[in-house]
């Protein structure tokens, strides 16, 4: 069967960054730089960028790394929080002599991303945000939710769960795809997805990462990010699904607004891993505004 991933993902590097492994996967040998950061949850560098990174990868240089407790990056001890993405992003790009790349983040990465460009404007030449996290003031069913989040034990217990139930898992995962079952490369999503949960059970690690747990307040978003994006200093486009149901469109077009010079854009037929549902839109979407925006 041939390679989906266009030999992408066949060479990596294994790092040591901010005190603990970071694996990143490094292709294309021209251009500019551009962090490739997926997702939190069951998701990998591998599954979320593997249908994007081969066509970015023929005119930039481009670094996807899985975050720490996803993938190769563990096992990470304390809590990865706010603070602690950020010294990762920047000891990363530091440890890759990159003075400055473009920053593509879909949902959690999204939200580290918004943060990083945030406080390192000088190291960030552009900024694409899908579905990101971090913005919003509230969430549907929002008290149920933090309630959820914080019960001692049950995000580990979920994680468990998933790891023992691959029937499970690749029935939630067929619910939140717009095509279920015949998306393109959906077995090797439920496989990627598979070994997450089995990772994160064995590592005794949350199903649900600690920047995200820790964003949900009871009755607020302890993390929203809109207020301050006005202080962006580098171009951004932000990218929604269309049928994304966790981040709405009014949250991220008030954030989109605030930034200064921003672009917005919906992808037609998309839900939140919009990587995933409509891999060639999302690939053209961000391919035109980094030609548009990041000098050679």
């Amino acid at each position: 069967m041939p390679d989906a991933t266009g030999g992408v993902f066949a060479q990596h590097t294994d790092m040591t960054i901010a005190g603990g492994p970071v694996r990143v996967y490094r292709s294309g040998d021209h251009g500019p730089a551009v962090l490739l950061l997926h997702g939190g949850a069951l998701d990998t560098a591998e599954g979320v960028w593997r249908s994007v990174a081969p066509t970015l990868a023929r005119d930039y240089r481009v670094y996807a790394i899985d975050l720490p407790r996803h993938g190769a990056s563990r096992p990470w001890r304390g809590n990865l929080d706010t603070d602690f993405f950020d010294t990762l992003i920047a000891e990363l790009l530091d440890a890759l002599n990159l003075p400055r790349v473009a920053i593509v983040g879909l949902s959690l990465g999204g939200g580290i991303g918004i943060g990083f460009a945030l406080n390192h404007p000088d190291r960030v030449s552009a900024l694409v945000v899908i579905g990101p996290g971090g913005i919003g003031a509230k969430r549907r069913f929002h008290f149920f939710t933090w309630l959820v989040v914080h019960t001692p034990g049950l995000m580990r217990l979920s994680a468990k769960y998933y790891a023992r139930s691959p029937k499970r898992l690749r029935k939630s995962l067929a619910d939140s795809l717009t095509a279920g079952a015949d998306t393109p490369g959906f077995d090797a999503i439920v496989a990627s997805a598979i070994e997450e949960a089995k990772a994160k059970s064995r590592h005794g690690e949350r199903v649900l990462d600690d920047w995200m747990i820790n964003a949900v307040g009871p009755f607020r978003m302890r993390l929203d990010y809109t207020p301050e994006v006005s202080r962006l200093r580098v171009p951004s486009l932000w990218l929604r699904g269309e049928r994304d149901s966790l981040v709405s469109h009014a949250d991220l077009a008030a954030a989109a607004s605030a930034a200064p010079g921003s672009e917005l854009a919906t992808i037609p037929g998309a839900g939140h891993i919009a990587t995933y549902d409509r891999p060639d839109e999302v690939s053209r979407l961000v391919g035109d505004f980094l030609s548009r925006t990041v000098e050679n």
